[in-house]
Formats: structure tokens, sequence, C-alpha cells
């Protein structure tokens, strides 16, 4: 691969983050921290929410696949800055209160735009303003300020909701807390599109050597054609990182449960178990940029292995039942060092694109292809744990779905290992 230069400035990585979690603000995280208000304003059950989820899944399952290509035909801050735009006006119409029927068609546009037009778009931009020897960090700074994105998007909104509520909470009516979120929605979609302008006029002069030069004399992908795909086939990397990102966003997924792992088996009280999963939150960036760092002084597939064996072994205590409320620092302990391996991996699977001479002409369409499968865990992962949490009692149900990511992250660790040694090779 020829030599890569990169001169990125720091504001565009910091854009890149911003731009990367403010897409997914309105689908997902205002649901998450508003969640009763967001049912109640809009009168739906938890199962209708779960019904606007599906559809948005299904959507972003095919706009996975012909998204990517998208993404090696037109510039990231186009791409990026419409999808930003578009689901910002989404927001808008979410401040009208739309029917639940309104509600399915919004979260499949959603789907549109958050994953069709941006995605792998995104992916493809921290790729370039990594380069050659940045990629850890580059993904290490994306994952882990998306999530403190979030957390000053949520912030924000709760002294927005909180302004509009001139009594105690538990006095207001549902009206009330109602006009009061719709300030909420509105700020949210406002910062959206302001994010979109940023990224229209900020992300236009970055830029790399290898978009201009393709890279293994790979003919420049056509859009929206078997071609696209035949050219990222071949590369057996992509075979291996379609297995690992599945395996490592299935045990992500299951970092759901160790809140209620604590209330239900460890017995910690609601509050304590709900500062579980805060305290995982403020781990994510810190293990993020930490794990980046490494990565770019060794191989980011080495510490994705690394990752991998430290989920298996956490998971495997978990699913033996060693882990109940009279060990109290065994479950602190072993649900940090969970959290390292889950995010560690999370990290760094894109960052192996570069190690594995995937050229960046064809990032885009690679990007698609592995997302395909590699992100299907949003649609089984739930119904899997619900089952069996459902249907056994909450030790021997949480024993049971801890084996299953045992599964996984074995199959992980075997994949990762292969893509180690595949690295090494200069042969696709």
């Amino acid at each position: 691969m020829s030599q890569q230069k990169t001169t990125s400035p720091a504001y565009i990585i910091i854009l890149l983050i911003l731009a990367g979690e403010a897409v997914f603000i309105l689908p997902f995280v205002l649901q998450r921290i508003f969640r009763t208000t967001f049912l109640e304003s809009f009168a739906i059950s938890q199962t209708e929410l779960g019904s606007c989820f599906s559809v948005y899944g299904i959507v972003a399952l095919f706009s996975y696949l012909f998204g990517g290509p998208f993404a090696d035909r037109f510039r990231p801050h186009i791409l990026m800055s419409a999808a930003l735009m578009l689901t910002g006006i989404g927001g808008f119409y979410l401040a009208t209160y739309p029917s639940l029927a309104n509600l399915h068609i919004l979260y499949g546009f959603w789907g549109f735009t958050t994953i069709f037009l941006f995605w792998a778009a995104m992916i493809k931009a921290t790729r370039i303003w990594g380069g050659q020897n940045k990629q850890g960090i580059a993904f290490g700074f994306l994952d882990g300020g998306r999530g403190l994105v979030a957390a000053l998007f949520g912030s924000v909104g709760v002294l927005i909701f909180s302004a509009f509520i001139t009594k105690d909470i538990e006095l207001t009516s549902v009206l009330e807390r109602k006009v009061a979120f719709k300030q909420v929605i509105i700020y949210t979609a406002f910062a959206i599109c302001v994010v979109s302008v940023l990224v229209f006029f900020f992300l236009k002069n970055l830029h790399s050597s290898e978009e201009k030069q393709i890279e293994l004399q790979v003919e420049e992908p056509k859009l929206l054609t078997l071609d696209n795909f035949k050219i990222v086939m071949k590369f057996k990397a992509v075979w291996l990182l379609m297995i690992i990102i599945l395996c490592a966003y299935y045990s992500y997924k299951m970092t759901n449960l160790f809140s209620q792992y604590a209330e239900q088996v460890m017995h910690y009280n609601k509050i304590e178990a709900a500062k579980v999963g805060t305290y995982l939150l403020y781990m994510r960036p810190v293990i993020g940029v930490t794990i980046g760092l490494l990565a770019d002084r060794t191989k980011a597939s080495l510490w994705i292995i690394i990752g991998f064996f430290l989920m298996a072994i956490t998971s495997l205590i978990f699913a033996l039942g060693i882990i109940n409320n009279s060990t109290s620092l065994l479950f602190v302990l072993s649900i940090g060092t969970m959290a390292i391996g889950v995010y560690s991996a999370r990290v760094l699977y894109f960052a192996t694109l570069e190690e594995s001479k995937i050229p960046l002409a064809v990032t885009g369409t690679a990007v698609g292809f592995i997302s395909v499968i590699g992100y299907t865990p949003d649609i089984f992962t739930g119904l899997i744990n619900g089952y069996f949490l459902d249907t056994y009692n909450e030790v021997v149900g949480h024993q049971i779905v801890f084996a299953i990511m045992f599964g996984f992250a074995v199959i992980g660790l075997i994949a990762s290992f292969s893509l180690y040694k595949h690295s090494k090779s200069t042969t696709v």
C-alpha cells in the first residue's frame, strides 16, 4: 500500500465525534434518557416503541449494504451533512407528536438517514483522518468521544426539560410534561442541524492521497452494482471482520444487563443498580482512548484478541454462577474487566481495515458489507435474552445468557486471532 499522509487537524476528529453521536440522539438517546416521558407523551407502550426500533433495524439492515457504495462515490462531508440535516428535520416532525403509524414511518426514515447516508461515510472519514499510523487513536477517540457527546446532549436536555417544569415533577400532569419534552425535541433537532452545517463547511478539506490513487489497481467502484461487492469479497479480512463485529457487538449489547444483574442477583437497590450502568458509560471514553493509543504502538488486531479473551473469561465466571450477592468485589472486578474487553473490541474493529490492507477507496463498500451481518445482534439479542430471563428464574436466566455470550466470545477470539495472523501478510 502506498504511503498515505494525513495532515488533518485535531478539530476534524472532534467534529466527527460530535456528528457521530448527534445523528443518533433523536432515534435512540432521547428514548433512553426520557423513556417514561417519551412513552406517555406519545401514548404508546413499551412494545409499540420496540416496534419502532424494529422498523428502524429493518431499514438499517438494507441501508448498511447499499449505503456503503455511496460512501465510496461521494465525499464524506456531503453525505454526513445531508444525513444530519434530514435527521434534524425529522426531529421537528417528531415534536408534533405524530401517530404511532407515522412514528413507524419516521423511524424507517431515520434508518435511512443515519445508516444509508451516514454510517459508512463516518467510518471512512475517520479512517482518512487516522492515516496509516493513527487508526487506533482515531477510532478510540471516535467511540469514546461519542459517549461523552451523548452525555452532553442528555444533560442539556434534562436542563431544558426542568426549565419548563414549574413545580415538583410528581405534581405535573402528562400534558405539562409533554409540553416540556417538546422543547427538548426541538432543541435537539436544531442542534443537529447546526452540526450538519459545521460538517459541510469544515470537513470538506478532509482528504487522503489514497483516494486519488486506487490501491492494487482496483477499478473505481460503480454506484450500487455487484462489482462493488466483488471487490471487497475477495479480501479474507472482510469475512473475518464480519464475524468479529458480530461477536463483539453481541457482547456490547450484553452490557445492558449489568444494572439488572446488580438488582436481581446482587440485590442492589434501584439507585445502586443504576449507578453500575452509569459507571460503565464513564469507562467507555477512558478505555477507548487508552486502547487506541496502545493499538497504534502495536496492532489493533492484537488488542481485539485481548478484548475477546477478557470477555470469554468474565462471561464464563458469570455463566458458572460464581458471582452472587456475597461476592460484591468479584462482581465489580468482573464487570470492569468485561467492559475493558468489550470496549477494546468495539473501538478497534474498524481500525483493522488499514492493517488488513483493504484499500481506502473501497472502505464504504467494505463497511456496508461487513455491517449487514455484523450488526444483526440489534435484531436478535433482545429476543434471546428476553426469552431466557422470562422463562427461568433470575439467577439461572442470567447464567444461560452469559453462557451464550461466552460462546460468542470464543468464536470472536478465534476469528480475531486469524485476522492477526492474516494481517502480517501483504496478500489479500
